[in-house]
């Protein structure tokens, strides 16, 4: 009996440039089809096994992810990993958003993790891998390194991953090499059989030849097999492992490897007759940008014709990732595969709001000036980091039988931090004094000596502020008027917009690369707010937000991936005016009361304005 070599997950690679795993039960289907061959068509419909997932289809021609109503196009693969690792026995490892809902780690963090678990470690340190992240399997809880915000997290178990005995079967070859030739169906009646078959006349033109004999070899365009045994060069894969990998035989490449086909290749299922013939292959590579277009109209208005449920394709006009050309061979490959794709146009972004006049700008009613500059505020001279926690601790002469949550060590034993000594003694616990939480008062100083050292302190266990937290925000200017123009969901009432403009610059010394130079992208920022009693109360804790330079930070972009880059700093804004495509727009019926609660998270209420004259 052939034992197991590798678990099989299939994955999407998102917009931050990560490989993010499809769940078991959608790899056990996307699997199915794969083994199944060129016979189930070569397209995965996601929603027949998941419903969330019901506009996702998977083309494994071009291993890519097609998304209906949006027209986006991502590149899946199948990877490999070891069968005893956590997709191997069914554990799932996620953290828990913002939202309140579960997301699932990346494969090889929730691997690492995993192996961490299983090993008993008390904690993971996920930098190994390139994540600022610590794990705390007493507390479930992920800690930032760099702002130590905390996230719950869970382990569950789920199905096990598809299994592969023995060696790791090569990458399927879309189309495969055409089998003998049956005897020809009749053929279907239906709106959208008779449309594919116009789109393939239509495509192949008066020049399509019809096949006058069986053919003995493989169809032309598609090479002929090689002789057994691999390649050199063939036959190696990646299977991956926590934080390693390893060369094992009869492996291969994740299947995103096979370059996309730039048309409809002989054998495939959008093939029209004739198609194996050199003369006759279909060639949407010809075709101009003119052309593609006009088909895929053609395309829509029989299908609207015809009552089949349109599902809007972006971009049919414009320059886009998804170029009118893509979108019209797309619409072509679905509709072969017999699925209702029609391309309209979906609802247009709207970032902006129209043109506005300098004499219809107003100033805000109750709040001050229109515009407020900051530099860096220097923390206050003659306070060394004991005197600081001074103010905040109690000391504790009999510490409890519990653990230290920050060095994980017992707090009747000495602090396990191994970093620079601090000037007290490493056997010495205290306790902050409002939420009673016990430390080593050496973890504390040391943790406060690795942040912002501006005489505030966090409690890592429950987040409570002690003193006026400020941040790192690089120098700038944050404008903010009223604007003569209703929010969507807010039709009563003008709009603030508020103005975010910072100049690329030099680090400082409390930043994450003193002296080296950071980036300011997508400057200036508009932002939004509804000219509401509680917009204006969100803008006034903004600004002293402002001042405290807690809005933004340096550090790595999540949406591009660029370190040294002015980013937010978990304080969400709205930033799409008119639409909320992006989910940074209106309406959202909860985002005021959402951004109150970050910013009293950062230790900013209504009673802000009164710590920060003290």
């Amino acid at each position: 009996m052939l034992l197991p070599s590798a678990v099989v997950v299939w994955e999407w690679l998102s917009e931050h440039g990560r490989w993010r795993p499809y769940s078991p039960a959608v790899s056990h289907h996307i699997e199915a089809v794969v083994r199944a061959g060129p016979r189930a068509g070569g397209s995965v419909v996601l929603g027949q096994v998941d419903s969330r997932l019901a506009p996702y289809i998977i083309d494994l021609q071009s291993m890519s992810q097609f998304r209906q109503d949006t027209g986006t196009l991502r590149p899946v693969r199948r990877n490999y990993y070891d069968p005893s690792s956590a997709p191997g026995k069914g554990v799932v490892w996620e953290w828990e958003n913002d939202s309140g809902s579960w997301t699932p780690y990346d494969m090889e963090v929730g691997i690492t993790i995993q192996h961490a678990y299983e090993k008993q470690h008390p904690w993971i340190d996920l930098t190994c891998i390139g994540f600022s992240y610590v794990i705390d399997f007493g507390t479930m809880g992920q800690i930032n390194r760099q702002t130590q915000r905390q996230r719950r997290v869970r382990r569950r178990l789920d199905l096990v991953y598809p299994l592969v005995a023995g060696a790791l079967p090569r990458a399927p070859s879309w189309p495969a090499p055409a089998a003998p030739a049956a005897p020809p169906a009749p053929a279907c009646a239906c709106p959208q059989c008779v449309l594919v078959s116009s789109v393939k006349a239509a495509v192949g033109g008066p020049g399509v030849s019809q096949p006058t004999a069986r053919q003995s070899g493989p169809p032309a365009g598609v090479a002929k097999p090689a002789a057994p045994g691999p390649k050199p060069g063939e036959g190696m894969g990646t299977l991956r492992g926590p934080c390693k990998s390893a060369l094992v035989p009869g492996a291969r490449r994740p299947a995103s490897s096979i370059p996309a086909a730039a048309g409809v290749t002989a054998g495939s299922p959008a093939s029209p007759p004739g198609a194996n013939s050199k003369s006759g292959r279909v060639a949407l590579a010809t075709l101009n940008r003119t052309n593609l277009q006009r088909l895929a109209i053609a395309q829509s208005r029989v299908l609207v014709a015809s009552g089949v449920p349109t599902v809007p394709v972006k971009n049919l006009n414009g320059s886009s990732p998804v170029s009118p050309a893509l979108a019209g061979i797309t619409g072509i490959l679905m509709s072969a595969a017999g699925l209702p794709v029609c391309l309209t146009r979906p609802p247009k972004l709207v970032l902006h709001p129209p043109p506005v006049s300098k004499s219809e700008i107003k100033s805000i009613p109750g709040v001050a000036n229109t515009s407020r500059k900051t530099t860096k505020k220097q923390a206050k001279k003659g306070k060394t980091p004991e005197e600081v926690l001074k103010k905040y601790l109690q000391k504790v002469r009999h510490p409890p039988e519990e653990d230290c949550t920050i060095c994980m060590e017992r707090l009747t034993a000495p602090s396990g931090y191994k970093g620079p000594q601090p000037t007290v003694k490493p056997d010495l616990v205290g306790k902050l004094s409002r939420c009673g939480h016990i430390y080593h008062v050496y973890c504390l100083l040391a943790m406060y000596n690795n942040g912002n050292k501006d005489g505030s302190l966090q409690c890592p266990t429950c987040k409570t502020i002690y003193g006026v937290k400020t941040g790192t925000q690089p120098p700038g200017k944050m404008e903010y008027h009223l604007i003569p123009h209703s929010l969507p969901g807010h039709p009563d009432c003008k709009t603030i917009r508020i103005i975010y403009s910072i100049p690329p610059g030099i680090q400082g010394p409390e930043h994450p690369n003193p002296g080296k130079s950071f980036s300011a992208r997508g400057f200036p920022r508009h932002c939004y707010l509804p000219d509401s009693e509680k917009g204006r109360k969100v803008l006034k804790l903004l600004l002293v937000a402002w001042d405290r330079r807690l809005i933004f930070a340096i550090g790595t972009s999540s949406t591009t991936g660029e370190s040294d880059t002015v980013i937010w700093n978990e304080v969400h804004h709205k930033t799409e005016f008119g639409s909320n495509l992006t989910g940074h727009g209106y309406p959202d019926a909860n985002y005021l009361d959402n951004v109150l609660a970050e910013l009293a998270a950062q230790g900013i209420s209504e009673d802000s304005a009164a710590q920060e004259k003290d």
